[in-house]
């Protein structure tokens, strides 16, 4: 029975924490061994460095039984001079392989982490649009950013050391053994239940770190939506209430992190009380042999720093084995990123589009973002090449999705739409947004200078064409104001420039890409009507020639379009030219005449 919206969320027992980790194992391993392998010779190199330095490490605490039961008792100082003259050489070993290892696994570690960031991107910027409507930017960058920090104990030296860690504690103990099997003994069964208790601690703690990256995608996205829009929260007062969410993402978090904390702290505990069972075990063991007469001091001396040996890697090991509790958490999480299909998936097999005319059609086109509610039923028109098709309509009528569909951002989900008769879902999406334009309704400008803005269009455009698209654009009116002109840092997204000023940067933009279809989707709606009608002049000379596609609510700057498409709940209930919807009297008229008061 499905549990309404009001019934409080179950926690999970045990059983299934520890049965959804051992999951996440199972799934992400495949993924962690593809990872590892193009690692896995300088692994071995890594571990052979690492078991190089461990070695000679494990040789410094057989030199105080050396001192005290035979240099000492015979005053041989040629045999501490050999002693000292080792441990130099050993400490000497050590370092060099330490350094080693930070030099070769860890900076390779940080190149894969780098490397599989920039893949990470790669294919993000290539999913559909449907994928950013569904998840916040600050989820996103997370996943990009965070998840994939992890690998680095996969693939860096947190691996080796583990590994390293396993093979130093199992020498540790075979001298222990060899100094002192019955004090050995008692050691090895306390480790048996530090072990035990160990993998049920870690069992319960890799759905928490799992929970912890989402959580942190959730508190960082909204930390995101909140800031970027800073003057809707101001203009609104509503900070107390961003404050009220934020706070509640935040003491999400905080449990969580809290959860971890008291697992981490456990296990530190577990280890604390095993040490204190280590020491009395050697204590009463020790103390009682060497009072028999059967155990030297040198040897309980050398005993105890062995064990030093046995203990600091197993705690080693424990401390990397959370953080491999993060790091399969981050890998399944980007396993799902990368499985998300890419809207150019197969685009090499579809057919080159070497140039374009200008021809769209749509046939029979039906659309819905979800299943079982159409946006667009059965649109079917034809943009002739170097024509100029407005939509209009009330708002949700369907323009924007039909704008969507021209600029190949969704597909439709039944019909076809044909560019020069070529079905556009058969050729390459890569090429077909080559020859298109944009000014959308939300006009996003980048960071850096009004410059670079410009030509992120088309990065080899000459000086002269820069300006000329700002001139077109009607820019350079604003342009001689601004402190460095065209090198001006315009904020981030713009923000140190009006609206009518960001619109007329994107229309420049546009300009400069020098398209062969163009779309401008409310192009002129943040601007004066003096300012309109300068760029109106610039627009017609750049729809000269082009397939042009515009939404505009102000009827009266698509009077003379070749051909007015007038929407209504996804269909098309009217077309024709401005003057043969107003002599037909019907929706465009009405329209029309409520807003010019005809």
């Amino acid at each position: 029975m499905t549990g309404t919206a009001n019934e409080p969320v179950r926690e999970k027992t045990r059983a299934e924490k520890r049965r959804e980790a051992w999951q996440t194992f199972r799934r992400t391993l495949p993924d962690a061994i593809e990872l590892a392998k193009p690692q896995a010779k300088l692994w071995a190199l890594g571990l052979c460095v690492l078991m190089i330095g461990r070695v000679a490490s494990l040789a410094l605490p057989y030199a105080p039984k050396l001192v005290i039961d035979e240099v000492i008792p015979n005053k041989d100082f040629n045999l501490l001079l050999q002693i000292i003259g080792v441990v130099i050489v050993a400490t000497i070993v050590q370092g060099s392989c330490a350094f080693l290892l930070t030099q070769t696994i860890s900076k390779a570690g940080q190149r894969l982490i780098a490397a599989l960031r920039l893949k990470v991107h790669t294919h993000v910027a290539r999913l559909p649009l449907r994928y950013f409507d569904s998840h916040k930017t600050g989820e996103v960058t997370s996943r990009v950013m965070n998840d994939v920090e992890g690998v680095k104990y996969l693939v860096g030296t947190g691996m080796v050391e583990f590994l390293g860690g396993l093979l130093t504690a199992a020498m540790a103990f075979g001298i222990l053994i060899y100094l002192n099997w019955q004090m050995t003994l008692a050691i090895g069964i306390c480790l048996v239940v530090f072990g035990g208790i160990m993998i049920k601690v870690f069992s319960v703690m890799g759905p928490i770190f799992k929970e912890r990256a989402k959580l942190t995608g959730d508190v960082t996205g909204r930390l995101t939506e909140s800031i970027g829009g800073i003057r809707v929260v101001k203009a609104y007062n509503t900070e107390s209430a961003e404050r009220a969410v934020f706070a509640e993402g935040v003491q999400s978090l905080l449990a969580n992190i809290l959860k971890t904390i008291n697992a981490i702290s456990i296990v530190a505990l577990i280890s604390a009380v095993m040490l204190g069972i280590f020491g009395a075990s050697i204590m009463l063991i020790g103390g009682k042999q060497m009072m028999d007469g059967t155990m030297s001091t040198g040897v309980f001396i050398s005993y105890v720093l062995y064990l030093g040996f046995l203990i600091a890697p197993i705690s080693g090991v424990v401390m990397v084995s959370t953080e491999l509790s993060q790091v399969f958490a981050g890998l399944e999480r980007m396993k799902e990123v990368l499985g998300e299909k890419p809207e150019d998936e197969g685009d090499e097999a579809r057919k080159h589009l070497p140039s374009v005319a200008g021809e769209v059609v749509f046939d029979r086109v039906h659309f819905e973002y979800e299943a079982g509610k159409p946006v667009l039923t059965d649109l079917s028109f034809t943009a002739k090449p170097g024509t100029v098709t407005a939509l209009v309509g009330h708002s949700g009528s369907g323009k924007s999705t039909t704008i969507g569909l021209v600029a190949a951002f969704h597909r439709p989900t039944g019909g076809r739409i044909l560019i020069d008769g070529e079905d556009l879902s058969e050729v390459r999406l890569h090429d077909y947004r080559g020859f298109l334009g944009c000014v959308l309704q939300e006009n996003f400008l980048f960071s850096g200078t009004l410059r670079e803005n410009i030509l992120y269009a088309r990065p080899t455009a000459t000086e002269e064409e820069v300006r000329e698209a700002a001139r077109l654009a009607y820019c350079d009116e604003f342009i001689v104001t601004l402190p460095k002109g065209f090198e001006t840092i315009i904020g981030e997204r713009g923000v140190k420039l009006s609206g009518g000023q960001r619109q007329r940067v994107a229309i420049a933009r546009a300009l400069l890409a020098d398209p062969r279809l163009l779309i401008l989707d409310e192009a002129t709606s943040a601007l004066d009507s003096e300012s309109e009608a300068a760029i109106q002049a610039g627009l017609l000379q750049l729809m000269k020639g082009r397939t042009t596609f515009v939404i505009a609510h102000r009827l009266s700057t698509i009077r003379h379009a070749d051909q007015i498409l007038v929407l209504d709940h996804g269909r098309l209930i009217e077309q024709g030219t401005h003057a043969e919807l107003i002599a037909r009297r019907s929706r465009y008229y009405e329209m029309y005449s409520l807003q010019y008061a005809v």
